[in-house]
């Protein structure tokens, strides 16, 4: 007869699993995309800004890196490591509770404009949920760091509490469009794969859908491009820089982007 402390082992064993692989995706993401993100981030937030004398993606990694060198490139990265742990466990883990509820429920699925399945569609807005819960103080943390070279530490670190709810709207709505738009992006793909619309090269061998690396190289860009002036909105919210403006709104940031062209 198995023992209790056994069944203890196993139960938590597909959760150990879970967030090592959260947490080697964050580690993988700070050591590879850190660099980029923080001058995507920094265009974003600072060159923006009325005042701002570098705005182009190669002169803010030349005055950035001349200033700070590579410590400057990866600044901000702790939070994220931290925070992918969990993000990547809460967007998958949630979606995929939230399919399993609709489906116990017997809940009937429709296909939005005849191509979407509407209980891919809710289940994948439940895991964008779930991600941002974890993302709005870990981000709020990592952009701060980004875009402000002499922001204190332990001054961060107390005012975290209050201030990162700032831009929490706009974080959960983007998450939830761009978790959505990935896992719709997979679905609609594996519709493609089975007519035979999609070269083998991109497909598993069983041909029931693209490979990992096509899938994600096709399906999370086309999911960013979604809600790409939503992250550019976000990442002003959260940098601090645009709240003596008086238009901090996500409808007053979008349209006064739209007429800077900076979406």
């Amino acid at each position: 007869m198995e023992s209790s402390s056994l069944k203890n082992e196993r139960t938590y064993i597909p959760y150990a699993i879970t967030f090592l692989a959260g947490a080697s995706y964050g580690l993988t993401t700070v050591v590879i995309g850190q660099p980029l993100d923080t001058i995507k981030t920094r265009m974003q937030g600072i060159a923006t800004t009325s005042n701002a004398s570098v705005t182009g993606a190669t002169s803010m990694f030349r005055d950035l890196y001349g200033k700070e060198g590579i410590k400057g490139l990866y600044r901000g990265g702790l939070p994220l490591i931290i925070g992918g742990s969990l993000m990547r466990s809460a967007q998958f883990g949630v979606s995929a509770e939230a399919k399993g509820i609709l489906d116990r429920c017997d809940i009937p699925s429709v296909k939005i404009f005849g191509i979407i399945d509407s209980s891919v569609l809710i289940s994948g807005i439940a895991g964008g949920m779930g991600r941002a819960l974890v993302e709005i103080p870990t981000d709020f943390f990592k952009i701060r760091r980004q875009v402000q070279s002499d922001l204190n530490t332990k001054l961060a670190v107390r005012e975290i509490w209050k201030q990162s709810l700032d831009g929490s709207s706009v974080t959960m709505f983007r998450n939830s469009i761009l978790f959505a738009s990935f896992i719709v992006y997979i679905d609609l793909s594996k519709q493609l794969v089975s007519n035979g619309y999609v070269p083998s090269i991109l497909c598993t061998d069983d041909l029931s859908g693209l490979s990992p690396f096509a899938k994600g190289a096709i399906c999370s860009n086309l999911a960013w491009l979604t809600c790409w002036p939503l992250d550019v909105v976000k990442t002003q919210r959260q940098s601090g820089n645009f709240n003596e403006s008086g238009k901090t709104g996500i409808l007053q940031l979008l349209k006064s982007n739209y007429k800077s062209g900076v979406l």
